[in-house]
């Protein structure tokens, strides 16, 4: 069996280049590797470049670029994540590696991938959730993981093998358990009833420091949520908030309809749980009102900052225990 590489495609921002273009890339900012081959040269080669970097840090760095540049071959498997839609996308290696800093100077490391399949997160076992959970940028997958996600992707049993770690250390263990225990927050909260949902972001807003309106049940003039010093909407900054928590990404005519109904001192947020499409991105950089958009990805980045002010009621949406690690 081939090997299978995880590349993370910067928490789901280059998801769409990925596709599009029919690649993989990673960044640093190193110049071209073609001719470094090992991983010595490599190391030195990041250690100019960034100075004032850990030896940690540039030894983690070291071992990314290295397989990717190295150990990566052609006909090998690449999954990535798009933490919105909680989808896998499984291709094949079509190409050695590549420098294009003309088409892409921020992610120029690259290699041509043919994306063939798509797995959903729900289609997996809870072992291979945990594998594919690692934080890093670049890792390969063990031989349990693999098989399944090939198994699933072609639509065959799951097979059950004894999945192997090898060579995990310490700060590979945190990185990996941080990254589940979001994937795992994740999971819960694309359990929640919309109603649920609603009040998980009003107590996220009460948590930030505001006081929050939220409209009943039913018809809402486009809006579920009003937040604001007072509690009225009446004191600025009113932030006028929609919360869509469906399976679908969200659109250019979904933002227009909520923008259409908002005065000219709000502030809106709009709460998308399946993403939004990159039209929708574009609608809210041309909105003339200021507009944040959170996906699921960033609902759980706030959540994970604000639980500890959170009040009872919105805590037991989602509850949690804090984890203690040594460092």
């Amino acid at each position: 069996m081939s090997s299978v590489w995880m590349i993370r495609a910067d928490g789901g921002a280059l998801i769409d280049t990925f596709l599009m273009k029919g690649v993989v890339s990673i960044k640093w900012d190193v110049g071209d590797l073609t001719s470094l081959s090992k991983k010595d040269e490599i190391a030195d080669r990041l250690k100019v470049v960034y100075p004032e970097a850990s030896p940690l840090t540039l030894s983690i760095w070291t071992g990314v670029v290295y397989r990717f540049r190295s150990e990566i071959e052609i006909h090998d498997h690449v999954v990535t994540y798009d933490p919105s839609t909680r989808t896998y996308h499984l291709g094949e290696i079509s190409t050695d590696y590549y420098f294009d800093a003309v088409d892409d100077p921020v992610w120029p490391h690259t290699r041509k991938v043919n994306w063939l399949h798509q797995v959903s997160r729900d289609a997996l076992s809870l072992s291979t959730k945990n594998s594919l959970g690692a934080t890093l940028t670049l890792f390969k997958l063990g031989e349990s993981a693999s098989a399944e996600l090939l198994a699933v992707a072609a639509g065959q049993q799951q097979p059950q093998l004894e999945e192997q770690l090898e060579g995990v250390s310490e700060t590979d263990l945190l990185e990996e358990t941080l990254n589940r225990s979001r994937e795992f927050v994740k999971d819960r909260m694309a359990k929640l009833t919309w109603q649920q949902m609603q009040e998980l972001v009003a107590g996220l807003l009460r948590a930030m420091g505001y006081k929050t309106r939220v409209s009943p049940q039913g018809s809402d003039r486009g809006r579920d949520i009003v937040a604001s010093p007072d509690g009225f909407g009446l004191e600025q900054p009113r932030i006028v908030v929609e919360v869509k928590h469906r399976k679908h990404s969200s659109t250019a005519p979904d933002l227009r309809s909520f923008l259409g109904g908002r005065h000219k001192d709000d502030k809106g947020l709009y709460v998308s749980t399946g993403g939004f499409t990159q039209e929708a991105r574009y609608e809210a950089d041309r909105s003339a009102i200021p507009l944040a958009l959170m996906d699921l990805d960033d609902l759980v980045s706030a959540v994970f900052d604000h639980y500890e002010e959170m009040d009872v009621d919105t805590r037991s949406l989602l509850p949690m225990v804090r984890l203690y690690w040594p460092t």
